[in-house]
């Protein structure tokens, strides 16, 4: 049977008009954000944000932490990487052709956190020599230290995350200069804060916001002249406190789309706020 010419225009304008329809349902593109966990507190509030202003759709995660965000946004997974760190040469290396740029949205440090018994105990204050022995694993009972007499439970932050790699730069001055060690390994923020206050004994790198005060304690940190600085607020801003570190939103060249949108409200007066809401600085509240 020969096709009706009437009927077969007809099928094929309502086979044309079904693709419209359906191409006018799709969803919009979505705004790949991923690394930090300490950038991605003030990130995500700012992501809920525009997801409810805006319309826009945004995906966030932090798997990998400053170092994930780096490589995804590297391999073109992510459009916008979130790092606790300033990206490296080996960073640049591994991607050369990629225009990365890090986009400054506030500041933060990095704190030594023990756990209640071991701030109980008397030791508030820790040197940087005192911090290599224990690292190195020459000191292990916080007695030595003029704390309880406690075994030290070390928790060392995965190597790669920008917690880490502040904390290595201020022992070793490099982080590749930092030794192989055994202790066992704890990830984001969160992990790290319940590991160190259900741990007797407990240590290890976290974002001083991070630092409750009632379950996790900060230690200030003894200089060479014997001063004692502690990470506050103040101490950040003018970077007395020696592992103070930049919060950054990381592009391939300048943003655009979606992820300029973001970026712009995380620069806002709005989004500065939610900085300080986290408990870092904003960019305003940093010393020149």
């Amino acid at each position: 049977m020969r096709n009706n010419p009437s009927m077969l225009f007809r099928s094929r304008c309502l086979t044309a008009l079904g693709v419209l329809a359906f191409s006018g349902s799709l969803p919009a593109a979505v705004l790949k954000i991923n690394g930090s966990t300490t950038v991605n507190l003030p990130a995500a509030e700012a992501a809920e944000i525009l997801r409810a202003e805006n319309g826009l759709q945004i995906q966030i995660d932090t798997q990998g932490g400053s170092s994930g965000g780096i490589s995804m946004l590297g391999d073109g997974l992510v459009q916008i990487g979130m790092s606790s760190k300033h990206l490296s040469d080996t960073d640049h290396a591994k991607y050369p052709q990629v225009p990365f740029k890090e986009i400054h949205i506030g500041e933060d440090a990095v704190a030594l956190i023990v756990s209640k018994d071991v701030w109980d105990g008397g030791l508030r204050t820790i040197s940087p020599v005192q911090m290599k022995d224990i690292y190195e694993g020459r000191v292990k009972n916080w007695k030595a230290l003029g704390g309880p007499d406690q075994r030290i439970a070390f928790f060392n932050k995965e190597p790669g995350r920008g917690t880490w790699e502040v904390f290595a730069h201020w022992l070793y001055g490099d982080p590749k200069k930092a030794p192989p060690v055994s202790f066992p390994e704890v990830g984001g923020n969160e992990e790290t804060r319940n590991k160190v206050a259900s741990t007797r004994g407990a240590i290890s790198q976290l974002s001083s916001s991070w630092a409750d005060g009632k379950k996790v304690f900060a230690l200030a940190i003894t200089q060479d002249d014997g001063s004692e600085v502690l990470p506050k607020n103040e101490n950040i801003a003018s970077h007395k406190y020696p592992m103070s570190r930049p919060l950054f939103l990381l592009t391939s060249g300048p943003p655009t789309g979606e992820a300029k949108v973001f970026v712009d409200f995380l620069l806002s007066p709005r989004g500065q706020e939610l900085v300080r809401k986290h408990g870092y600085l904003a960019l305003a509240d940093l010393e020149p």
